[in-house]
């Protein structure tokens, strides 16, 4: 049985973050995405930049301060959140992912980039399941977050309508859950898109309408304010989803 972990950051001396899956299909799913990341998350920083677009768009929507606290699910090598620590006032800042390997990328990346500046709050990054996100078990948080983004993980999750509904869970009323995911590519040339999606289907990627649809779905539900907006002419989406 898990026990609730302490906001204390992962150390430079630990070789793997700490674990918050539970059960054989959790684990599985943990062994598979360390499989995946193994050898890439050595040059996945720099492979993606290219076709991983809006995701700065997304960082700027990103409020934060002194007291606010927020959380990347799918969170990869820290990318997204070493900006966001850069920033005056960061607040809290915490990172889940399900492969321990990218972890270890995460956490050394995070710490070198939080040592360069005197006083920073370091990164706290946990290992675990989006649709698993516990606040208090998984961060030992006894208040929901203010922010919690996917940046181009929502459509690879196998569980994403969990993962969905642990975020609306877990993130305060009136906070946001920003997500940049894939779109249709409707807006391009035909002939452009066909192409562009046999290329991204290389990197076992590619737009799920099931999703855009659940989360259009969570704003006719009433659960939250839902809306859209297009990057690179419907390559991708940003949505935005305020909890009410």
């Amino acid at each position: 049985m898990n026990e609730p972990v302490s906001d204390s950051p992962l150390s430079a001396s630990s070789n793997r973050s700490s674990s918050n899956n539970l059960g054989n299909v959790a684990a599985d799913q943990a062994v598979a995405m360390d499989r995946m990341y193994r050898v890439t998350r050595h040059i996945y920083d720099l492979t993606r930049r290219y076709y991983l677009l809006g995701r700065d768009r997304l960082l700027e929507k990103v409020i934060t301060s002194p007291t606010t606290a927020t959380l990347e699910v799918g969170c990869g090598t820290a990318r997204n959140l070493i900006k966001l620590a850069g920033r005056q006032h960061s607040g809290l800042l915490y990172g889940l992912d399900a492969s321990h390997e990218m972890l270890e990328t995460a956490a050394a990346n995070s710490i070198r980039a939080c040592t360069k500046r005197i006083g920073q709050e370091q990164i706290v990054l946990r290992q675990g399941l989006a649709e698993q996100l516990d606040a208090q078990r998984m961060f030992g948080r006894s208040a929901p977050f203010d922010t919690i983004l996917f940046s181009y993980c929502l459509s690879m999750i196998p569980t994403w309508p969990g993962a969905i509904d642990a975020a609306l869970a877990n993130v305060r009323t009136g906070g946001v859950i920003l997500i940049v995911d894939f779109w249709d590519q409707k807006d391009l040339p035909a002939f452009f898109a066909t192409g562009l999606k046999r290329w991204l289907s290389l990197f076992h990627v590619h737009y799920r309408p099931e999703v855009h649809e659940a989360l259009v779905e969570v704003g006719k539900s009433g659960r939250g304010e839902v809306s859209f907006e297009s990057v690179a002419r419907r390559y991708a989406y940003i949505a935005t989803i305020r909890k009410t």
